[in-house]
């Protein structure tokens, strides 16, 4: 795993883990968009025991990225510098208890979804219509049709930076629209959601109706990151786009998607650099025209190949 670094690589520095620790690790593949550069290191934890313990001995001068699931994430060109950490499939684990679905948080929303349905509990469908992973929803209260994380979370647990774990309610976390109040460095391990017993063929026509809603309106198909704008207050993000014609606006391989204009697609050659880019470019326009400058949903995280000045 060390074999042919320089001595200087930050790798010699990190701690011993079970999990599997890969140096210069292109990680384009592991994001929706499939753009960026590579992470210095690559961490994929072998349990909770593993991740804890490296956190615990990690030094404080390493710069520590989460990942997630990558679903609405830009990876910068440059790539990320430090230790990218990722939960992969040993974080993915789902059970039922009575009403409620405990999910560690490398499982897909969709999944827990299914799982909720197959166990006749409902009022998780909404999850079915998100893209990404339980940890990325609890972190920035991800929500659709009508329903928000905040609504069903009875408990999470977290790591913090030192590797302390944290109970939390849905209290305790401060859910506000599109985030909680959790710090930047904590990573979500877990959660408690809170169901109702139900007949699955209603959970399923719901979920069925979710689907054609999202294949009806947006780019499911693309190479895309999800809804790359906050809605501002009392407004949609997609109007705002539209009314500044920025619909099907493109900037190199990147193009604001024909089909919904809050979603950002790779036609196929973007860098990072065009889809950034072309966000920023998105709120300049609408700032220009109506005055209004919307807030990125998406996380970029890396070493940018555009001006940090950029709006």
């Amino acid at each position: 795993m060390k074999m042919g670094l320089k001595s200087n690589h930050i790798i010699y520095d990190l701690p011993e883990v079970r999990g599997k620790l890969t140096p210069s690790a292109p990680i384009s593949q592991l994001t929706w968009f499939r753009v960026g550069g590579r992470a210095e290191v690559l961490f994929e934890p072998a349990d909770t025991e593993d991740l804890q313990s490296f956190l615990k001995n990690f030094p404080n001068e390493i710069d520590l990225t989460v990942i997630g699931s990558g679903s609405n994430l830009i990876v910068r060109d440059g790539g990320i510098s430090g230790v990218t950490l990722r939960l992969g499939r040993a974080f993915s684990n789902i059970t039922v208890n009575n009403s409620a679905i405990n999910a560690y948080a490398g499982a897909m929303d969709v999944t827990v979804a299914r799982r909720a349905r197959d166990n006749g509990i409902g009022g998780l469908e909404f999850l079915s219509g998100i893209p990404g992973s339980i940890g990325g929803a609890i972190r920035m209260n991800a929500g659709a049709y009508n329903d928000q994380i905040k609504d069903i979370l009875l408990e999470a647990t977290a790591f913090d930076r030192q590797g302390n774990l944290h109970r939390l309610t849905s209290e305790d976390l401060e859910f506000t629209y599109r985030s909680c109040k959790v710090p930047d460095d904590w990573i979500f391990v877990s959660t408690k959601l809170k169901g109702r017993f139900q007949k699955p063929s209603i959970i399923s026509a719901r979920m069925a109706e979710i689907a054609n809603n999202r294949a009806e309106a947006q780019p499911t198909k693309e190479r895309t990151g999800g809804s790359t704008f906050k809605n501002p207050k009392g407004l949609k993000a997609w109007k705002l786009i539209e009314s500044a014609g920025c619909r099907s606006l493109r900037r190199g391989g990147a193009q604001v998607s024909p089909k919904h204009c809050n979603f950002l697609i790779n036609t196929g050659t973007a860098t990072a650099a065009d889809i950034e880019g072309l966000g920023c470019e998105i709120r300049r326009r609408v700032s220009d025209a109506l005055g209004i400058l919307l807030e990125w949903e998406i996380k970029r995280v890396g070493v940018a190949e555009i001006p940090e000045t950029a709006i």
